[in-house]
């Protein structure tokens, strides 16, 4: 049986590797914006722990395969790698706020996060991908991105509000 390695040491002096090659600080906006998906992507897999929903969590499960398109196609400044993001994908998620919206009283209110463990994780998601979104429109200013990304990114966090809503209104309190 081979010996698998998973540490290179290329990255102990502050650099990594873009998906081109490139040789980038780790502090550089690039990766800032991939490793932000990649965590928001993370937290999006703890929260779905939570959710009473099998319908919902399938959908984030969805949503994280896409994640993983996002971050490669935010690690690949030459621009051969895409997501795979249309239209259609942002309605998507567009449509399942709106599903989601009808199951509680949607009436504006000041939220308190957590009042279970599915809506304080799914709030922490939130908060995670709007610190993304942030990340990659910063990286937009400076080295432009796909605008489908930063719509898809912004949807996303519109989505998880309104399912950290649903948990809230609809599920048990733990």
């Amino acid at each position: 049986m081979s010996k698998t390695i998973i540490y290179t040491r290329g990255g102990d002096q502050g650099m990594t590797s873009l998906l081109d090659g490139t040789r980038v600080k780790k502090y550089d906006l690039r990766v800032e914006s991939y490793g932000t998906v990649d965590e928001l992507n993370s937290q999006i897999g703890f929260a779905r722990n939570f959710l009473e929903n099998d319908l919902m969590a399938g959908r984030l499960r969805e949503v994280q395969r896409e994640l993983f398109g996002v971050a490669g196609e935010l690690a690949d400044p030459s621009g051969k790698y895409a997501a795979g993001l249309t239209d259609e994908t942002v309605k998507k998620l567009e449509n399942w706020i709106d599903e989601a919206i009808k199951l509680y009283d949607p009436a504006p209110k000041f939220i308190v996060p957590g009042s279970n463990k599915a809506s304080g994780a799914l709030h922490i998601a939130r908060t995670v991908c709007r610190r993304a979104e942030r990340a990659v429109v910063n990286l937009n200013d400076r080295s432009p991105v796909n605008s489908l990304l930063i719509r898809y990114i912004n949807r996303l966090s519109d989505l998880l509000y309104a399912y950290a809503r649903y948990a809230e209104e609809c599920q048990e309190t733990v």
